[in-house]
């Protein structure tokens, strides 16, 4: 049976993953990419970076995105968040610190999760080519539902 999850659980599967499926549009075809991000539940948003590339292009014409982040045991046991929100590019010094608040949450994840220790972002998430700046992004959430299936 297929139920609906509360805002609490949907809360705490984004807050405890870091890897979700990003989904946009571009050139009027929906693409649906693997990403890491760090879910700010305080302000209520979705940090995320990227380099220069498709995905930013398309987002910067049009800034309606979702993400969806799931935990799957079976077929018959899982979890699974859609949010649907707003593409918002940031930079200079607030991109700096949004990037930093990214990586501090995430290291946090993985941490709770593997009980592994952590060094830099490129450990855990994309590599940036050296010379490349990194565009840092908000997913401002607009609506965030859940379902799941537990057998």
């Amino acid at each position: 049976m297929i139920t609906n999850l509360e805002t609490k659980e949907c809360n705490f599967i984004l807050s405890n993953n870091y890897i979700g499926h990003l989904g946009y549009i571009f050139q009027n075809k929906p693409f649906v990419v693997p990403i890491t991000y760090f879910f700010d539940e305080k302000a209520n948003h979705i940090i995320c970076y990227s380099g220069e590339g498709h995905k930013i292009t398309a987002m910067r014409k049009n800034s309606t995105v979702s993400l969806q982040v799931a935990e799957i045991e079976t077929v018959n046991n899982w979890k699974s968040v859609l949010i649907h929100g707003q593409f918002e590019l940031h930079f200079g010094s607030e991109a700096k610190a949004y990037l930093h608040t990214f990586s501090l949450g995430v290291k946090d994840v993985i941490t709770e999760q593997k009980q592994i220790k952590l060094d830099r972002i490129s450990d855990f998430s994309s590599k940036i080519y050296k010379d490349e700046i990194p565009f840092v992004f908000l997913i401002k959430i607009k609506e965030v539902t859940g379902k799941k299936r537990v057998h």
